[in-house]
């Protein structure tokens, strides 16, 4: 009885341990063209210092009509948001958004509806696969551990900058400096997950060597629930 006892600890430390670890995933769709968006950002960059959250710049291409064009801005972006949008009943998309986790959403400005989605998240996290990434330099295997798949989810890879600062001359935000962090660079899938076990051999440089950031998470239906997320160390 006190064997098993220990061992039923050491099982729920474990498993404690590996909820800690794995990050909250939050994604901010914002452009350079909206004037809502500045203290989203901020926040973002706010949220890019916790270890228990995984803060994503994607900037959107719908703003740039209005007279600034965001050199961070991709289409792929606008795409995966109205994925969302699809995905979550809404109607229309907006900035600035934040979605967690793949299943919740809520104005990115909103720092206390925020905090409370992602607390949320983190009680309600689905139980997904285990997930690491081994190797050194270029080279690295991005490990998807068994699990039940309610259905097949994809494995992206994501670079991206920690910090950029730029000066806007036109649009709504003309004359303004603005700071954006954890800017995404390049969102690509690596593979495919379907329950299984699954080790994913990649080249960092062949898919970006210039971010400062790195990471890899498995989401559900592409753009569903997100059942596991790690970091990358790019230095080591």
């Amino acid at each position: 009885m006190r064997n098993l006892l220990i061992a039923t600890v050491l099982l729920s430390g474990i498993a404690a341990a590996h909820a800690e670890e794995r990050p909250v995933v939050v994604e901010l769709f914002t452009s350079q063209g909206c004037n809502s968006c500045p203290p989203a950002d901020a926040f973002l960059g706010e949220l890019a210092k916790r270890p228990d959250v995984l803060a994503l710049g994607l900037h959107v291409d719908y703003w740039d009509y209005i007279g600034w064009k965001d050199p961070f801005a991709q289409h792929a972006y606008t795409e995966r948001q109205r994925n969302y949008s699809r995905v979550l009943n809404q109607r229309f998309v907006y900035t600035p958004q934040m979605v967690i986790d793949g299943s919740l959403q809520g104005i990115g400005s909103e720092k206390g509806t925020i905090d409370k989605l992602i607390d949320k998240a983190r009680k309600t996290m689905e139980h997904g696969p285990t997930l690491s990434v081994s190797g050194s330099g270029a080279q690295r295997v991005v490990h998807v551990g068994a699990a039940k798949a309610a259905a097949p989810a994809k494995v992206w890879l994501v670079f991206f900058d920690s910090k950029h600062e730029t000066a806007i001359h036109a649009g709504e935000n003309s004359g303004r400096h603005l700071a954006n962090y954890n800017v995404v660079r390049t969102l690509t899938p690596v593979g495919n997950w379907t329950g299984s076990a699954v080790d994913l051999p990649v080249n960092l440089d062949a898919i970006d060597e210039d971010c400062d950031g790195a990471a890899v998470m498995v989401q559900s239906e592409g753009t569903g629930p997100i059942l596991a997320a790690a970091r990358i160390d790019r230095k080591q």
